[in-house]
C-alpha cells in the first residue's frame, strides 16, 4: 500500500509494523493481476493475494501468534477460489474483483483466526476480495474500473486457484510486506521464515 497521488491516503504509514495473513495467487493469473494494478497505479508493488486477516497488531509475540495460527489452520481443509466480476468500494474508493467461490470459506477462516492474540476490530467489515487499485483520486475511480473490467475480460487464462496454505506477513515499511512464516491447511506446521520479500 502506498500514498495516494495527492497525498490524502495514510493508512500505509499506519499499519507499519503491523501483521496479516493472506493466500497468495499463483501464476499465470497472479501475473496477470500484478501487471493490470500497476497499469493502474504505477508505482505500486503488488503481489496478488486474497487478504485473510487484513492488517493488525500483534497481543503476544510472533512466534506464539504462529503456532495459534498453525494449531487453527490444521483443522481447516484446503478450498477453492474463483473469480467474479470488477466491483468498487465506494466509501475507500478501491477497485477490486469480486469472488464468486470461496468465499464462505474465507470468512470462516476470518472468524476462527480473529481472537486471541491476533484479535482486532477492523475498520470496514471483513469483505473477501482482491485489491485491483487503491489510494486514488474518487475521481478517477470510473475510469479506472472500466479500465479493470474490459481488461479482466479480455483475460483468457484461469480465473480460480486453490488454497492449501496461507501466508503470514509482516508490514515493514512503506509498500514492503515481508513473508514470516508459511502454514499450511490441514497439516502440521513449522515455524520458518522465507522473506520473499515485498508485496
Amino acid at each position: 500500500m502506498e500514498l495516494s497521488r495527492d497525498g490524502q491516503s495514510l493508512a500505509a504509514e499506519q499499519t507499519v509494523g503491523h501483521f496479516a495473513l493472506v493466500s497468495y495467487i499463483p501464476h499465470p493469473l497472479a501475473a496477470f493481476l500484478d501487471k493490470l494494478r500497476l497499469d493502474l497505479t504505477p508505482g505500486s508493488k503488488p503481489r496478488a493475494h486474497v487478504t485473510i486477516l487484513p492488517p493488525r497488531p500483534l497481543h503476544d509475540s510472533v512466534k506464539t501468534s504462529i503456532q495459534e495460527i498453525g494449531a487453527h489452520l490444521r483443522h481447516a481443509l484446503p478450498f477453492h477460489i474463483e473469480l467474479g466480476d470488477i466491483e468498487v468500494f465506494e466509501a475507500s474508493h478501491v477497485v477490486y474483483l469480486g469472488l464468486s467461490a470461496g468465499v464462505a470459506e474465507l470468512r470462516r477462516l476470518y472468524a476462527l483466526l480473529n481472537h486471541g492474540c491476533l484479535e482486532y476490530n477492523e475498520v470496514f467489515p471483513y469483505h473477501p476480495h482482491i485489491t485491483i487499485a487503491q489510494n486514488i483520486r474518487p475521481e478517477d475511480v470510473d475510469l479506472m474500473a472500466g479500465i479493470a473490467r474490459d481488461t479482466w475480460a479480455g483475460w483468457r487464462g484461469p480465473r480460480g486457484f486453490d488454497v492449501a496454505a496461507l501466508s503470514f506477513v509482516q508490514h515493514v515499511a512503506l509498500s514492503v510486506w515481508v513473508d514470516v512464516a508459511t502454514l499450511p491447511l490441514g497439516a502440521e506446521s513449522a515455524v520458518g521464515s522465507d522473506g520473499r520479500g515485498a508485496r
